[in-house]
Protein backbone atom coordinates (compact mmCIF):
# COMPACT_ATOMS: atom_id res chain seq x y z
CA UNK A 1 0.00 0.00 0.00
CA UNK A 2 1.21 3.42 -1.10
CA UNK A 3 1.05 6.00 2.27
CA UNK A 4 -0.47 9.84 1.73
CA UNK A 5 1.81 12.25 2.79
CA UNK A 6 -0.68 13.05 5.27
CA UNK A 7 -3.10 15.61 6.16
CA UNK A 8 -3.09 18.00 9.93
CA UNK A 9 -6.84 17.69 11.81
CA UNK A 10 -7.57 20.75 13.80
CA UNK A 11 -8.79 19.72 16.59
CA UNK A 12 -10.12 22.37 19.51
CA UNK A 13 -8.90 22.29 22.91
CA UNK A 14 -9.21 20.00 25.55
CA UNK A 15 -12.53 20.72 27.31
CA UNK A 16 -11.19 18.95 30.54
CA UNK A 17 -8.22 21.12 30.50
CA UNK A 18 -10.10 24.37 29.83
CA UNK A 19 -12.58 24.08 32.37
CA UNK A 20 -10.22 22.98 35.06
CA UNK A 21 -7.98 25.99 33.85
CA UNK A 22 -11.57 28.38 33.90
CA UNK A 23 -12.01 27.23 37.49
CA UNK A 24 -8.28 27.50 38.95
CA UNK A 25 -8.32 31.04 37.43
CA UNK A 26 -11.26 31.74 38.81
CA UNK A 27 -9.63 31.03 42.41
CA UNK A 28 -6.89 32.66 42.21
CA UNK A 29 -6.12 36.56 43.04
CA UNK A 30 -5.53 38.66 39.56
CA UNK A 31 -6.02 38.04 35.81
CA UNK A 32 -5.21 34.77 33.80
CA UNK A 33 -4.93 34.18 30.36
CA UNK A 34 -6.59 30.97 29.36
CA UNK A 35 -5.38 30.60 25.40
CA UNK A 36 -6.79 28.35 22.78
CA UNK A 37 -9.36 27.11 24.98
CA UNK A 38 -12.16 24.70 23.78
CA UNK A 39 -15.61 27.11 22.62
CA UNK A 40 -18.08 24.42 22.99
CA UNK A 41 -21.29 24.64 24.88
CA UNK A 42 -19.94 23.02 27.71
CA UNK A 43 -17.00 25.33 28.30
CA UNK A 44 -18.99 28.20 27.33
CA UNK A 45 -21.76 27.44 30.33
CA UNK A 46 -18.62 26.66 32.75
CA UNK A 47 -17.61 30.64 31.69
CA UNK A 48 -20.87 31.40 32.09
CA UNK A 49 -21.16 30.13 35.55
CA UNK A 50 -17.85 31.13 36.75
CA UNK A 51 -19.05 35.37 35.92
CA UNK A 52 -22.46 34.28 38.00
CA UNK A 53 -20.00 33.34 40.81
CA UNK A 54 -18.16 36.64 40.78
CA UNK A 55 -15.11 35.89 38.63
CA UNK A 56 -14.40 38.56 36.03
CA UNK A 57 -14.46 36.87 32.26
CA UNK A 58 -13.33 38.80 28.86
CA UNK A 59 -12.75 37.00 25.49
CA UNK A 60 -11.05 38.37 22.66
CA UNK A 61 -13.17 39.00 19.48
CA UNK A 62 -11.95 35.31 17.80
CA UNK A 63 -12.26 33.93 21.57
CA UNK A 64 -8.65 32.64 20.87
CA UNK A 65 -7.43 33.56 24.54
CA UNK A 66 -10.09 34.21 27.33
CA UNK A 67 -9.30 36.11 30.14
CA UNK A 68 -10.70 35.35 34.29
CA UNK A 69 -9.77 37.57 36.85
CA UNK A 70 -10.13 35.84 39.87
CA UNK A 71 -11.43 36.05 43.52
CA UNK A 72 -8.40 34.68 45.34
CA UNK A 73 -10.82 33.30 47.43
CA UNK A 74 -14.35 31.72 47.55
CA UNK A 75 -17.22 33.76 46.61
CA UNK A 76 -18.85 35.93 48.97
CA UNK A 77 -22.14 36.10 47.64
CA UNK A 78 -24.84 33.64 45.99
CA UNK A 79 -26.05 32.87 43.12
CA UNK A 80 -28.16 30.97 41.41
CA UNK A 81 -25.70 28.99 38.55
CA UNK A 82 -27.08 27.37 35.47
CA UNK A 83 -24.64 23.91 34.46
CA UNK A 84 -27.39 23.32 31.13
CA UNK A 85 -25.32 19.96 30.50
CA UNK A 86 -22.31 19.86 31.59
CA UNK A 87 -21.12 17.83 34.43
CA UNK A 88 -17.84 19.44 35.16
CA UNK A 89 -19.52 22.56 35.93
CA UNK A 90 -22.19 20.71 38.03
CA UNK A 91 -19.03 18.59 40.16
CA UNK A 92 -16.49 21.14 40.44
CA UNK A 93 -18.49 24.30 41.15
CA UNK A 94 -20.13 23.35 44.06
CA UNK A 95 -16.98 22.80 46.60
CA UNK A 96 -15.47 25.96 45.26
CA UNK A 97 -18.63 27.99 45.57
CA UNK A 98 -18.78 25.83 49.55
CA UNK A 99 -15.17 27.60 50.49
CA UNK A 100 -17.40 30.99 50.07
CA UNK A 101 -20.06 32.62 51.87
CA UNK A 102 -23.61 32.62 50.81
CA UNK A 103 -26.87 30.69 49.42
CA UNK A 104 -25.73 28.78 45.92
CA UNK A 105 -28.23 26.98 43.92
CA UNK A 106 -26.95 24.73 41.09
CA UNK A 107 -29.66 24.00 38.62
CA UNK A 108 -29.09 21.79 35.06
CA UNK A 109 -31.26 20.50 32.14
CA UNK A 110 -33.29 16.76 33.10
CA UNK A 111 -30.06 14.67 31.21
CA UNK A 112 -27.72 16.25 34.10
CA UNK A 113 -30.34 15.72 36.56
CA UNK A 114 -30.39 12.22 36.43
CA UNK A 115 -26.33 12.09 37.00
CA UNK A 116 -25.40 11.26 40.49
CA UNK A 117 -23.94 13.89 42.60
CA UNK A 118 -24.35 12.14 46.31
CA UNK A 119 -20.91 11.24 46.36
CA UNK A 120 -20.00 15.12 46.28
CA UNK A 121 -23.08 15.97 48.55
CA UNK A 122 -21.64 13.78 51.35
CA UNK A 123 -18.05 14.73 50.83
CA UNK A 124 -19.15 18.34 51.04
CA UNK A 125 -21.27 18.08 54.85
CA UNK A 126 -18.33 16.05 56.17
CA UNK A 127 -16.18 19.13 55.05
CA UNK A 128 -18.66 21.31 57.00
CA UNK A 129 -21.47 22.70 54.25
CA UNK A 130 -24.66 22.50 54.19
CA UNK A 131 -26.22 20.73 51.20
CA UNK A 132 -29.39 19.60 49.98
CA UNK A 133 -30.22 17.35 47.06
CA UNK A 134 -33.07 15.57 48.15
CA UNK A 135 -35.85 14.99 46.10
CA UNK A 136 -38.69 17.54 45.29
CA UNK A 137 -35.81 20.20 45.54
CA UNK A 138 -36.21 22.56 42.45
CA UNK A 139 -31.94 22.09 41.78
CA UNK A 140 -28.92 19.67 41.23
CA UNK A 141 -28.13 20.66 44.48
CA UNK A 142 -28.40 23.51 46.89
CA UNK A 143 -25.58 24.45 48.85
CA UNK A 144 -25.34 27.15 52.01
CA UNK A 145 -21.71 27.93 52.55
CA UNK A 146 -19.71 29.42 55.51
CA UNK A 147 -15.89 28.22 54.53
CA UNK A 148 -14.91 24.92 54.25
CA UNK A 149 -12.77 23.04 57.01
CA UNK A 150 -10.15 20.74 55.25
CA UNK A 151 -9.85 17.72 57.29
CA UNK A 152 -9.78 14.23 56.28
CA UNK A 153 -12.34 11.98 54.74
CA UNK A 154 -12.53 9.10 52.48
CA UNK A 155 -14.24 9.03 48.65
CA UNK A 156 -15.77 6.66 46.80
CA UNK A 157 -14.95 7.52 43.14
CA UNK A 158 -16.31 4.56 41.53
CA UNK A 159 -19.02 6.65 39.87
CA UNK A 160 -16.83 9.48 38.12
CA UNK A 161 -13.57 11.11 38.79
CA UNK A 162 -15.24 14.34 38.80
CA UNK A 163 -16.29 14.87 42.28
CA UNK A 164 -12.60 14.25 43.64
CA UNK A 165 -11.03 16.86 40.72
CA UNK A 166 -13.94 19.35 42.08
CA UNK A 167 -12.93 19.09 45.85
CA UNK A 168 -9.26 18.63 44.94
CA UNK A 169 -9.30 22.39 42.95
CA UNK A 170 -11.14 24.07 45.94
CA UNK A 171 -8.79 22.93 48.69
CA UNK A 172 -6.34 25.18 48.91
CA UNK A 173 -8.98 27.55 49.53
CA UNK A 174 -9.87 25.72 52.96
CA UNK A 175 -9.15 26.54 56.51
CA UNK A 176 -7.14 23.53 56.77
CA UNK A 177 -5.09 21.03 54.82
CA UNK A 178 -7.64 18.60 52.56
CA UNK A 179 -6.34 14.74 53.22
CA UNK A 180 -8.27 12.75 50.52
CA UNK A 181 -8.64 8.66 51.14
CA UNK A 182 -9.69 7.63 47.32
CA UNK A 183 -11.95 4.52 47.31
CA UNK A 184 -12.25 2.52 43.97
CA UNK A 185 -10.76 5.51 41.68
CA UNK A 186 -12.01 5.33 37.97
CA UNK A 187 -10.28 7.30 35.24
CA UNK A 188 -6.91 8.32 37.32
CA UNK A 189 -5.54 9.82 34.42
CA UNK A 190 -7.95 12.68 34.92
CA UNK A 191 -7.09 13.43 38.61
CA UNK A 192 -3.09 13.56 36.96
CA UNK A 193 -4.74 16.43 35.00
CA UNK A 194 -6.45 17.58 37.77
CA UNK A 195 -3.22 17.62 40.51
CA UNK A 196 -0.55 18.68 37.19
CA UNK A 197 -2.90 21.70 36.52
CA UNK A 198 -3.22 22.77 39.97
CA UNK A 199 0.35 22.89 40.44
CA UNK A 200 0.86 24.71 37.47
CA UNK A 201 -0.98 27.50 39.30
CA UNK A 202 0.61 27.54 42.52
CA UNK A 203 -1.05 24.48 44.74
CA UNK A 204 1.07 22.86 47.37
CA UNK A 205 -0.05 19.21 46.67
CA UNK A 206 1.36 15.66 47.75
CA UNK A 207 0.47 12.34 47.34
CA UNK A 208 2.04 9.23 49.13
CA UNK A 209 2.48 5.62 47.68
CA UNK A 210 -0.91 4.31 49.00
CA UNK A 211 -2.74 7.06 46.97
CA UNK A 212 -3.51 9.40 49.57
CA UNK A 213 -3.99 13.07 48.91
CA UNK A 214 -3.24 15.90 50.77
CA UNK A 215 -3.63 19.73 49.77
CA UNK A 216 -2.57 22.38 52.04
CA UNK A 217 -4.17 25.74 52.56
CA UNK A 218 -2.66 28.57 50.29
CA UNK A 219 -2.98 30.89 47.28
CA UNK A 220 -3.43 30.29 43.63
CA UNK A 221 -1.37 32.04 41.55
CA UNK A 222 -2.64 33.91 38.00
CA UNK A 223 -0.76 32.36 35.04
CA UNK A 224 -1.04 32.56 31.11
CA UNK A 225 -1.89 29.38 29.82
CA UNK A 226 -1.88 27.57 26.36
CA UNK A 227 -4.19 24.71 26.28
CA UNK A 228 -3.16 21.86 24.28
CA UNK A 229 -5.83 19.57 21.57
CA UNK A 230 -8.25 17.75 23.32
CA UNK A 231 -7.43 13.83 23.12
CA UNK A 232 -10.69 12.78 23.20
CA UNK A 233 -12.15 14.55 20.35
CA UNK A 234 -8.38 13.45 18.31
CA UNK A 235 -9.85 9.73 18.59
CA UNK A 236 -12.14 10.19 16.03
CA UNK A 237 -9.99 11.49 13.26
CA UNK A 238 -7.14 8.75 14.70
CA UNK A 239 -9.97 5.99 14.10
CA UNK A 240 -11.14 7.92 10.86
CA UNK A 241 -7.70 7.16 9.69
CA UNK A 242 -7.36 3.77 10.63
CA UNK A 243 -10.88 2.82 9.10
CA UNK A 244 -9.76 4.74 5.78
CA UNK A 245 -6.02 3.68 5.13
CA UNK A 246 -4.90 7.62 5.49
CA UNK A 247 -2.56 9.61 7.93
CA UNK A 248 -3.58 11.80 10.00
CA UNK A 249 -1.17 14.26 12.29
CA UNK A 250 -2.69 16.39 15.13
CA UNK A 251 -0.03 19.08 15.92
CA UNK A 252 0.30 20.09 19.93
CA UNK A 253 -0.68 16.28 20.95
CA UNK A 254 2.68 14.79 22.06
CA UNK A 255 4.51 12.70 24.90
CA UNK A 256 4.05 15.79 27.28
CA UNK A 257 0.11 15.54 27.10
CA UNK A 258 -1.63 16.16 30.25
CA UNK A 259 -4.45 13.75 28.94
CA UNK A 260 -4.70 10.02 29.28
CA UNK A 261 -7.37 9.85 26.75
CA UNK A 262 -4.54 9.77 23.90
CA UNK A 263 -3.69 6.28 25.26
CA UNK A 264 -6.61 5.88 22.78
CA UNK A 265 -3.81 5.64 20.36
CA UNK A 266 -2.42 3.05 21.69
CA UNK A 267 -4.93 0.84 21.74
CA UNK A 268 -5.61 1.62 17.79
CA UNK A 269 -1.75 0.11 17.57
CA UNK A 270 -3.90 -3.46 18.42
CA UNK A 271 -5.76 -3.14 15.35
CA UNK A 272 -2.83 -2.52 12.90
CA UNK A 273 -2.75 0.61 12.39
CA UNK A 274 1.05 2.76 13.13
CA UNK A 275 1.42 5.37 15.30
CA UNK A 276 4.23 7.82 16.20
CA UNK A 277 3.70 9.94 19.49
CA UNK A 278 6.07 12.63 19.35
CA UNK A 279 6.98 15.31 21.43
CA UNK A 280 5.05 17.71 19.51
CA UNK A 281 2.37 15.55 17.83
CA UNK A 282 1.08 12.52 17.25
CA UNK A 283 0.66 10.52 13.62
CA UNK A 284 -1.70 7.92 13.10
CA UNK A 285 -1.23 5.96 9.47
CA UNK A 286 -4.43 3.37 9.13
CA UNK A 287 -4.15 0.27 6.53
CA UNK A 288 -7.67 0.55 5.57
CA UNK A 289 -8.07 -2.80 7.37
CA UNK A 290 -8.70 -3.38 11.24
CA UNK A 291 -7.40 -6.30 13.08
CA UNK A 292 -9.48 -7.86 15.61
CA UNK A 293 -9.59 -10.59 17.94
CA UNK A 294 -8.24 -8.89 21.56
CA UNK A 295 -9.67 -7.92 24.59
CA UNK A 296 -8.52 -4.13 26.15
CA UNK A 297 -9.28 -2.60 29.83
CA UNK A 298 -10.48 1.23 28.63
CA UNK A 299 -11.45 2.06 32.27
CA UNK A 300 -8.96 4.79 32.13
CA UNK A 301 -9.85 5.89 28.75
CA UNK A 302 -13.42 5.20 28.72
CA UNK A 303 -14.60 8.60 26.99
CA UNK A 304 -13.14 7.04 23.71
CA UNK A 305 -14.31 3.39 24.07
CA UNK A 306 -17.19 4.18 22.00
CA UNK A 307 -14.84 5.33 19.50
CA UNK A 308 -13.53 1.58 19.40
CA UNK A 309 -16.78 -0.09 19.96
CA UNK A 310 -18.02 1.88 16.69
CA UNK A 311 -15.64 0.94 14.19
CA UNK A 312 -15.57 -2.36 15.47
CA UNK A 313 -17.64 -4.00 12.94
CA UNK A 314 -15.13 -3.44 10.50
CA UNK A 315 -12.42 -5.67 12.53
CA UNK A 316 -11.35 -9.23 11.15
CA UNK A 317 -12.51 -10.80 14.57
CA UNK A 318 -14.57 -9.63 17.86
CA UNK A 319 -13.35 -6.88 19.66
CA UNK A 320 -14.15 -6.92 23.75
CA UNK A 321 -13.79 -3.70 25.86
CA UNK A 322 -13.64 -3.80 29.69
CA UNK A 323 -13.33 -1.46 32.50
CA UNK A 324 -16.04 1.15 31.94
CA UNK A 325 -19.39 0.33 34.25
CA UNK A 326 -19.12 4.05 34.97
CA UNK A 327 -19.84 5.17 31.48
CA UNK A 328 -23.55 3.90 31.80
CA UNK A 329 -23.94 7.23 33.88
CA UNK A 330 -22.33 10.02 31.46
CA UNK A 331 -24.58 11.81 29.08
CA UNK A 332 -26.63 8.51 28.63
CA UNK A 333 -25.80 4.23 29.34
CA UNK A 334 -22.83 4.56 27.15
CA UNK A 335 -22.86 1.12 26.93
CA UNK A 336 -26.69 0.31 26.23
CA UNK A 337 -26.55 2.90 23.31
CA UNK A 338 -23.30 1.53 21.66
CA UNK A 339 -24.76 -2.13 21.68
CA UNK A 340 -28.15 -0.96 20.66
CA UNK A 341 -27.27 1.20 17.98
CA UNK A 342 -24.68 -1.41 16.60
CA UNK A 343 -27.80 -4.03 16.63
CA UNK A 344 -29.91 -1.79 14.92
CA UNK A 345 -27.62 -2.04 12.23
CA UNK A 346 -26.91 -5.44 12.06
CA UNK A 347 -23.79 -5.87 14.16
CA UNK A 348 -24.10 -8.62 17.04
CA UNK A 349 -23.11 -6.82 20.25
CA UNK A 350 -23.25 -8.48 23.18
CA UNK A 351 -22.53 -6.31 26.70
CA UNK A 352 -22.54 -6.68 30.23
CA UNK A 353 -22.13 -4.32 33.59
CA UNK A 354 -18.75 -2.90 32.65
CA UNK A 355 -17.69 -4.76 29.21
CA UNK A 356 -19.19 -5.27 25.21
CA UNK A 357 -18.15 -7.48 22.88
CA UNK A 358 -18.55 -6.62 19.27
CA UNK A 359 -17.83 -8.76 16.18
CA UNK A 360 -17.69 -8.18 12.71
CA UNK A 361 -20.18 -7.60 9.99
CA UNK A 362 -21.51 -5.41 7.16
CA UNK A 363 -23.40 -2.62 9.09
CA UNK A 364 -26.82 -1.86 7.40
CA UNK A 365 -28.82 1.32 7.18
CA UNK A 366 -29.76 2.93 10.63
CA UNK A 367 -30.35 5.96 11.72
CA UNK A 368 -28.48 5.95 14.96
CA UNK A 369 -29.89 7.15 18.35
CA UNK A 370 -27.61 9.99 19.66
CA UNK A 371 -29.66 10.05 22.74
CA UNK A 372 -28.09 13.76 22.90
CA UNK A 373 -24.66 12.28 23.63
CA UNK A 374 -22.02 13.90 21.18
CA UNK A 375 -19.84 10.53 21.64
CA UNK A 376 -22.37 8.41 20.36
CA UNK A 377 -22.90 11.15 17.70
CA UNK A 378 -19.12 11.25 16.66
CA UNK A 379 -18.34 7.70 16.88
CA UNK A 380 -20.50 6.48 14.75
CA UNK A 381 -19.75 8.67 12.51
CA UNK A 382 -16.29 7.63 11.93
CA UNK A 383 -18.50 4.00 11.45
CA UNK A 384 -19.76 5.97 8.82
CA UNK A 385 -16.43 6.49 6.45
CA UNK A 386 -15.82 2.58 6.93
CA UNK A 387 -19.33 1.61 5.55
CA UNK A 388 -20.60 4.79 3.39
CA UNK A 389 -23.60 5.67 2.44
CA UNK A 390 -25.62 3.37 5.60
CA UNK A 391 -25.23 5.86 9.00
CA UNK A 392 -27.01 8.67 9.59
CA UNK A 393 -27.79 10.47 12.93
CA UNK A 394 -30.85 11.22 14.70
CA UNK A 395 -29.12 14.81 16.15
CA UNK A 396 -26.09 15.90 14.45
CA UNK A 397 -25.64 19.09 16.38
CA UNK A 398 -25.67 17.45 19.70
CA UNK A 399 -21.62 17.47 18.46
CA UNK A 400 -21.71 21.11 19.73
CA UNK A 401 -20.98 20.04 23.45
CA UNK A 402 -17.59 19.95 22.96
CA UNK A 403 -16.85 20.24 18.73
CA UNK A 404 -19.28 22.44 17.16
CA UNK A 405 -17.13 22.16 13.78
CA UNK A 406 -16.50 18.14 13.79
CA UNK A 407 -18.95 17.25 10.71
CA UNK A 408 -17.04 20.40 8.56
CA UNK A 409 -13.51 18.96 9.71
CA UNK A 410 -14.17 15.24 9.30
CA UNK A 411 -15.60 16.26 5.70
CA UNK A 412 -12.53 18.72 4.98
CA UNK A 413 -9.96 15.95 6.02
CA UNK A 414 -12.04 12.86 4.46
CA UNK A 415 -14.02 13.89 0.81
CA UNK A 416 -15.45 10.34 1.50
CA UNK A 417 -17.48 12.16 4.74
CA UNK A 418 -20.90 12.18 3.77
CA UNK A 419 -24.02 14.15 5.82
CA UNK A 420 -24.92 12.42 8.85
CA UNK A 421 -28.47 12.83 8.28
CA UNK A 422 -31.05 11.54 5.87
CA UNK A 423 -30.90 13.42 2.57
CA UNK A 424 -29.69 16.69 1.80
CA UNK A 425 -29.41 19.49 4.00
CA UNK A 426 -26.71 22.31 5.93
CA UNK A 427 -24.03 20.88 8.00
CA UNK A 428 -25.30 21.68 11.74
Amino acid sequence: MTRDTGLTARIPGSKSCTNRALLLAAAAPGTSAVRAPLVSDDTLTFRDALAALGAGVSATPNDECWEITGLGRGPAVGARVWCADAGTAARFLPPFAATGTGEFVFDGSGQLRARPLWPLADALVGLGARVRTAAGEDALIRVTAQGLDGGEIGLDSSLSSQYLSGLLMAAPLMRTPLVVRVHRLVSRPYIDMTLGLMRRFGADVTEDADGRIEVRPGTYTPVDLVIEPDASTASYVFAAAAVTGRTVTVPGLGTGSLQGDLRFADVLRRTGADVRIGVSSTTVTGTGRLRGGFSVDMGEISDTFMTLAAIAPLADAPITITGVAHARLKESDRISAVAGNLRACGIRAEEGPDWITVHPGVPLPVRVACHRDHRIAMAFSVLGLGAPGVIALDDPGCVGKTFPGFHNEMRRLFPAYELPVPGVGAWP
